[in-house]
């Protein structure tokens, strides 16, 4: 498979000692989305490992607007 110039070889996940419980939970919410177990998985992995990357705070900080100055902010002197 190429994807963006790039290429992806799928591979194979062999999961072992899976309690029994969790296989079930699996095997239930595969089912209330109409696919099968091993579907599920592969979409519980990908949404759990192909996140957007995160923002740094410097990031986040960056890009508040400018509202003003800190002394704008200071009802106790007035």
């Amino acid at each position: 498979m190429i994807t963006k110039g790039v290429f992806i070889v799928a591979t194979n996940l062999v999961v072992r000692n899976v309690e029994e419980d969790v296989a079930l939970a699996l095997k239930q919410l595969a089912a209330s989305h109409g696919r099968s177990a091993e579907a599920e998985h592969r979409e519980i992995l990908k949404s759990a490992l192909q996140r957007p990357k995160r923002r740094s705070v410097a990031e986040v900080l960056s890009a508040m607007p400018n509202v003003g100055e800190d002394a704008d902010f200071n009802f106790r002197n007035a």
